[in-house]
């Protein structure tokens, strides 16, 4: 159980090769599926299949070099509606199988940042469905409990989350495909703004609303993988966009207004209501000010997803399929997607004039509030209440979720807690569209205030890991010269700070080295010299703005922090030496680095 900041931190600090890990991962996926087979995969990459990708990432890294690429040897599986090249599309229907010709563009997106494609994960069979079960593949184990659903459509992407298979999976939501099951494995389930993620090379279920999902541990993990998702104006040019893309707010007011639902809903034995009163407690730690507002126009919206013409859709993109395989279709799908066809034009048109309508009456509730706080979840039933009323138990699950995408908002599930039977709990943020960053942001300070384990595990994380620094890139680029390099003594100093390196290279061509006397333990002086200067070797590392304030604090004098030119000709702030501590010292630039001059008194290196 890893987040993908945590696993980028043991690459970054030689503790762990990505080679190691992946095979270590297989290792523990297929020892799983030795016992007995994992319903949550469908297909996991074979041994040629990764040595062709960790090979891929070899390259990259000479290419791009490490520091660019944001989520290098992260493992991550995709749900089997997206296309993978080299795998079969099943959409969870065997019959239904293709080989693609080329990657979705998040897939492709997702490799060129680093990533590890591990596997392709189950799910309710074209992506119909909330509940985990739908699928010839077999219903995905709640992770918790399996006498519980595991939620869907997107199960199997899950699954595997939270249970440390992979650092992060792709789902898709339409309905709360994402969300639902994130909800009840205690995940983190982001969904973006419709049209901020390409869906190229996604079967559909409504083409027209359909997103990308993350799942994920963490919302900061989310925050990156969603930053490399992000869809350029290429992406747009290549393919038919239903929306435009907004622009983003990177965050909300002081203090945040949170909507509270008037009279909110819950279908279980009073559990869940519990939970989520207490929640809404425990986040009053926060810069947060709660209104109430009337969800009223957003729950009749959802009501038009699968009581309405947007079913269609589904039907739309199945219907040859259908006509010439029914039997191949799990029964609930079938009579879902089957009453798509009934639909006129005119009944379509009413229902997106009445959608419009109700986006009018919903802006009286944005107007109060800047994030409205939802369960992710009414309830969560298990395969006997599943059993005995298939169809009822799915469309209850959708209450909170089913309307979000038809009024182009955006939503983050987190997880809340548990309730009395040992079973998580989780709440929905959800925003109006271009909110995503400022979402997660916000989703994040919940974890940290939460403190909850990760995943099916008793593994908690540090607030370093739960943070989202601004875009990712909100650090400073340190180069040190001596006792901080990687083998020397203080290195740890930069590991604990969860700095990475970015490269290894020399300074100008305008300092002189010496070794200081009498420093614990042995340390350089690094000054600019008027003449005669050299280049000195040295690492450059980036380390979070927010640590900064904490290193400077163990750095002794004579040393300090200052600007350091390089070899070509840009300026890092790096360690500097104060002129008066060099008299007397010993100059070693000759030696081009303190590396060489400690292997010259025979020390380690």
């Amino acid at each position: 159980m890893i987040t993908i900041k945590a696993l980028l931190h043991r690459y970054q600090s030689g503790e762990i090769t990505p080679k190691k890990h992946i095979h270590d991962l297989l290792d523990v996926i297929h020892s799983h599926s030795h016992k007995a087979k994992d319903p949550a995969w469908i297909c996991v990459a074979t041994e040629s299949n990764i040595s062709k990708q960790l090979n891929n990432l070899e390259l990259l890294a000479k290419e791009k070099t490490i520091a660019n690429l944001p989520l290098y040897g992260i493992p991550f599986a995709i749900k089997d509606n997206i296309d993978a090249s080299g795998w079969p599309t099943t959409a969870a229907c065997p019959d239904f199988a293709f080989d693609p010709k080329k990657n979705a563009t998040v897939v492709q997106k997702l490799i060129d940042a680093g990533a590890i494609l591990i596997g392709k994960t189950n799910l309710d069979q074209f992506a119909t469905g909330l509940v985990g079960t739908r699928s010839p593949y077999g219903a995905v184990p709640n992770t918790f409990d399996p006498s519980y659903v595991s939620g869907g459509s997107s199960s199997g992407s899950a699954s595997v989350v939270a249970r440390g298979l992979v650092c992060f999976s792709l789902g898709t939501d339409t309905a709360g495909s994402g969300r639902i099951p994130a909800a009840f494995n205690n995940i983190v389930g982001t969904k973006p703004t419709p049209g901020l993620v390409s869906t190229e090379g996604v079967f559909p279920a409504c083409k027209s609303i359909d997103c990308v999902s993350i799942m994920s541990l963490t919302a900061a993990d989310a925050d990156i993988v969603l930053d490399v998702m992000k869809s350029n104006e290429l992406d747009r040019a290549k393919e038919a966009q239903f929306h435009p893309t907004p622009k983003q707010i990177s965050s909300f007011r002081k203090p945040t207004r949170i909507g509270i639902p008037i009279g909110c809903q819950f279908l279980d034995d009073g559990q869940y209501q519990k939970a989520f009163a207490k929640a809404i407690e425990s986040a009053k730690g926060l810069d947060l000010e709660f209104v109430q507002v009337d969800i009223d126009p957003f729950v009749k919206a959802g009501k038009l997803l699968y009581d309405g013409p947007w079913v269609s859709e589904r039907f739309a993109v199945t219907e040859d399929f259908l006509k010439s395989n029914p039997d191949s279709f799990d029964p609930s799908v079938k009579q879902i997607i089957q009453s798509g066809a009934a639909y006129t034009a005119a009944q379509g048109f009413r229902a997106i004039y009445q959608l419009k309508e109700l986006e009018i009456e919903a802006k009286k509730a944005w107007a109060k509030c800047d994030v409205i706080l939802v369960p992710s979840a009414p309830n969560h039933p298990t395969l006997e209440d599943l059993k005995n009323h298939p169809i009822l138990k799915n469309s209850e699950l959708g209450m909170y979720t089913n309307y979000v995408n038809l009024m182009r908002l955006c939503a983050v599930a987190i997880p809340a807690g548990f309730i009395d039977k040992g079973m998580p709990f989780g709440i929905t943020l959800i925003a109006q569209e271009g909110s995503d960053t400022a979402l997660l942001k916000l989703a994040a300070q919940w974890q940290i205030l939460f403190s909850l384990p990760l995943g099916n595990s008793d593994i908690k994380t540090s607030h370093t890991e739960l943070t989202i620094s601004i875009n990712n890139k909100d650090t400073i680029e340190i180069a040190v010269v001596g006792a901080h390099l990687k083998g020397m003594p203080l290195h740890s100093q930069l590991a604990e700070r969860h700095a990475h390196l970015i490269k290894s290279c020399k300074s100008a061509k305008s300092y002189r080295l010496f070794a200081l006397p009498n420093t614990t333990p042995p340390k350089p002086g690094l000054v600019k010299a008027k003449t005669n200067g050299v280049a000195i070797d040295l690492e450059v590392y980036a380390m979070p703005a927010s640590e900064v304030g904490s290193f400077l604090g163990l750095i002794p004098a004579p040393l300090g922090l200052g600007n350091i030119e390089l070899d070509d000709g840009s300026w890092v702030k790096g360690f500097i030496c104060e002129p008066y501590a060099i008299e007397g010292a010993k100059d070693i630039s000759d030696l081009g680095g303190w590396k060489a001059y400690m292997h010259q008194l025979g020390g380690q290196q």
